[in-house]
């Protein structure tokens, strides 16, 4: 591992990290618009259906209870079974869901459905993180996972109206929102990419002892080349280090218990309590939105249209957390980002009496909670080993998605009995345990992924040390 270390550091960014990036986030984009259809085509099911409000609800409810289970499946699998296999078993449950939401004759059918969804949608986006982390060196891998988040709450949220408003402009009528989950299969030919163009991460591979194909891996990665083509092979794992990897693979089975145990249980509950207050409230928000603008005497169609503008906001934060994560330390940007998204809530629930204040702190207000959850799908993989990674970063994404899932209920109550200032202040002081929680969690910025527990490897750093000045 610290061979693989100065290897990457070595190698630095290539243009096979650029494809790689762009292929994983293309897939995540996809996704977004998925997690965003119910809510898109809630007013044709109810009109055709005569659907409750509740029942469109439940829908949203089901698909995040899968995404919190397919997270953590998909975590324990990936370490057992690598994060390329897991990546192509997520989008092919994903496509399965969509087809199923399709052609469904029934509610129930279509509850069954979003739940195959939500494994899906769950356990790639844990993997797709998981998965650039291990590809980067320390220097860029802040930036790497952080461009997930640009392509997913950024562009994702942002696009996903316009998506389905020219799906409904295509095939109109009162069969729209089968189309729309129908178009929601094309990520499908992702497949056929991820096999035949990502490789699985080198540092999997030398965890389960495969020396060779890791050499393999980063000779691609320095090449600049992907899996079908020419490179050199070059021996960045010296074959005299492959007799003691060979016992790694006795080594690697790991338990939900593990995160808890040997150091870690202090960064797992600090960071899973910052991932559930921060994605509860982006969830809470995102939810309510259109409801807080029309009791505010907007229409329905001018709330929609000040809900895309609001998420230009979340683009520029993902990006901006894509930056900070090059050049900051994780905990800096944390903290505060989470007294920024603080106020910035405070503001929106007091001080929003003229459309250009609601675009403004709205806009404001998602630039905040989009850079917090960037920077701690930034931050997750970068607190757990490798034989580790792909549970430790579920459980704490997880913890986020079922936070969002309880959160939505909580804010929809204060909102009634409250009204957006009661909601806007549980959402302040949401940030504020945020900020207070990050506290407790290491610095990782700029160090080794593969030290163990709280306590500091030199060795890793002084080989990372080492390979920059080479």
């Amino acid at each position: 591992m610290r061979q693989l270390e100065a290897a990457l550091d070595g190698i630095g960014a290539t243009r096979s990290h650029k494809t790689i990036i762009f292929l994983v986030v293309c897939g995540v984009l996809f996704d977004v618009f998925e997690q965003n259809a119910v809510g898109l085509v809630g007013p044709l099911l109810r009109e055709q259906w005569g659907l409750s409000g509740a029942d469109i609800g439940f829908l949203n409810t089901i698909t995040f209870i899968a995404a919190a289970i397919g997270r953590l499946g998909s975590g324990y699998c990936a370490d057992r079974f690598g994060r390329r296999f897991m990546l192509n078993v997520n989008l092919g449950l994903f496509t399965l869901g969509a087809i199923a939401c399709a052609l469904a004759p029934n509610y129930a059918f279509l509850a069954v459905a979003r739940f195959v969804v939500g494994l899906g949608l769950g356990g790639e986006i844990t993997t797709a993180v998981t998965m650039l982390a291990e590809f980067c060196s320390a220097r860029f891998r802040g930036t790497a996972v952080g461009l997930i988040n640009v392509g997913g709450g950024g562009l994702g949220n942002m696009l996903a109206p316009a998506f389905a408003l020219g799906v409904f402009a295509i095939f109109p009528g009162e069969n729209a929102w089968r189309w729309l989950f129908g178009c929601l299969v094309l990520p499908a030919v992702f497949i056929v990419f991820y096999r035949r163009f990502v490789p699985e991460t080198p540092r999997f591979l030398l965890s389960q002892g495969r020396v060779k194909e890791a050499n393999q891996v980063l000779s691609m990665l320095a090449a600049g080349k992907l899996a079908n083509g020419q490179y050199e092979y070059r021996e960045f794992i010296t074959e005299a280090s492959h007799a003691d990897a060979q016992n790694a693979p006795n080594e690697q089975r790991v338990r939900l218990a593990d995160i808890f145990s040997n150091g870690y249980l202090r960064r797992t509950v600090a960071v899973g309590t910052a991932s559930w207050m921060t994605f509860g409230a982006q969830l809470s928000v995102l939810t309510l939105m259109p409801t807080i603008l029309v009791s505010q005497g907007y229409s329905i169609t001018r709330s929609f249209a000040f809900t895309i503008v609001m998420q230009s906001g979340s683009l520029l934060g993902a990006i901006t957390a894509s930056l900070l994560g090059y050049k900051f330390p994780r905990k800096r940007v944390l903290t505060i980002g989470a007294i920024a998204a603080c106020l910035a809530g405070l503001a929106f629930g007091n001080f929003t009496s003229s459309v250009a204040m609601v675009l403004v702190f709205g806009a404001l207000f998602q630039f905040c909670v989009l850079t917090l959850n960037t920077s701690i799908w930034i931050f997750a993989p970068e607190l757990y080993p490798t034989r580790m990674r792909g549970l430790g970063t579920s459980f704490l994404l997880a913890l986020g998605t079922v936070g969002g899932a309880l959160s939505q209920m909580l804010a929809g109550k204060i909102f009634d009995l409250h009204g957006v200032a009661g909601m806007f202040t549980m959402i302040a002081v949401m940030y504020a345990i945020f900020a207070v929680a990050v506290q407790f969690a290491p610095e990782t910025f700029g160090k080794s992924i593969e030290q163990d527990g709280d306590a500091p490897d030199s060795r890793f750093q002084a080989t990372r040390t080492a390979a920059s000045a080479h």
